[in-house]
C-alpha cells in the first residue's frame, strides 16, 4: 500500500501533506492492528511524510518554538480538518482569545507607560476597555488584511491553503507566544518584554505562512517531470 506518487488531480482531493516538502499524500499511516502502524513515505522526497504522529506533544511544541516549518505543516494540514463546524468553532474561539490577549497587552502597556491605575467607576471602566477593544479590533483587521494580501501576492498559494480562513488560522496558531502575556498577572515585567513577545509572534507568523505555502514548487517539479 505504499504511495509512490501523487498526481495533480489527487492534490485537489488530498487533505494531508508531507511535513518536509509540503507534497500531498493520501494517508499518513497504515494501521495493521490497534497500536501497530506503519508511517507512509512521501512520493516526492521519499522521506516519512509525518513523523510527528509518533512523537509526544512536547516535541511538537518545542519545534513550534524553534520555528521549524515542518511542525507548522503538521498542525495546519495533518492535525486539524479545515472543513466542518468543528473548524469554524475552533477558529472563532481562537480569534476571541487572540483579541482578549491583545486587549490585555494594550492595558498592561498603557499601565506601565502611563503609571495610571484602573478607573474606579463601572462606567469609566467600561469606557476604557471599550476604547481598547475597538482599537484592538481595528488594528488586527488592518494587520490581517496586510497579511492576507502579502501572502496571496508574495507566497505561492498551495491547494487547500488559500482562503482567508486558512490564513487566519495560520496567524492565530503561530501567535501562541501571546499566552506568555498572562505571566504579567503574576510577575512584573518591563514594557520591553511586550515588544520582544510581539517580535517573536511576527517572526512565527512569517515562518508559519511561508512553511504552509511551499507546495506549488513541488507540484511544478512533478508536472515538469511528467511532461518530460
Amino acid at each position: 500500500m505504499e504511495i509512490s506518487g501523487t498526481t495533480l488531480e489527487a492534490q485537489r482531493t488530498t487533505d494531508f501533506r508531507c511535513v518536509r516538502c509540503g507534497f500531498p499524500i493520501r494517508t499518513l499511516y497504515f494501521q495493521y492492528s490497534p497500536g501497530n502502524i506503519r508511517l507512509m513515505k512521501c512520493g516526492n522526497c521519499k522521506a516519512v511524510a509525518d513523523g510527528y504522529i509518533e512523537c509526544e506533544i512536547m516535541i511538537l511544541i518545542l519545534d513550534l518554538i524553534l520555528h521549524k516549518p515542518k511542525a507548522y505543516r503538521h498542525v495546519f494540514y495533518n492535525l486539524f480538518s479545515k472543513e466542518g463546524a468543528n473548524f469554524e468553532s475552533l477558529l472563532l474561539k481562537s480569534f476571541l482569545a487572540y483579541l482578549i490577549l491583545d486587549v490585555y497587552k494594550m492595558w498592561v502597556f498603557s499601565m506601565n507607560e502611563g503609571g495610571s491605575s484602573l478607573p474606579t467607576g463601572a462606567k469609566s471602566l467600561l469606557l476604557v476597555f471599550g476604547k481598547m477593544f475597538t482599537g484592538v479590533i481595528f488594528g488586527n483587521l488592518v494587520f490581517l488584511w496586510v497579511v492576507f494580501y502579502a501572502s496571496r501576492k508574495f507566497l505561492s498559494a498551495s491547494a487547500g491553503f488559500y482562503g482567508w480562513k486558512q490564513i487566519l488560522f495560520a496567524v492565530l496558531v503561530s501567535s501562541y507566544f501571546k499566552i506568555f502575556l498572562l505571566a504579567m498577572m503574576v510577575w512584573e515585567f518591563p514594557s520591553s518584554v511586550i515588544v520582544i513577545i510581539d517580535i517573536f509572534v511576527i517572526s512565527s507568523n512569517i515562518v508559519a505562512l511561508k512553511g504552509a505555502k511551499l507546495l506549488v514548487p513541488c507540484v511544478w517539479q512533478l508536472s515538469v517531470q511528467e511532461f518530460i
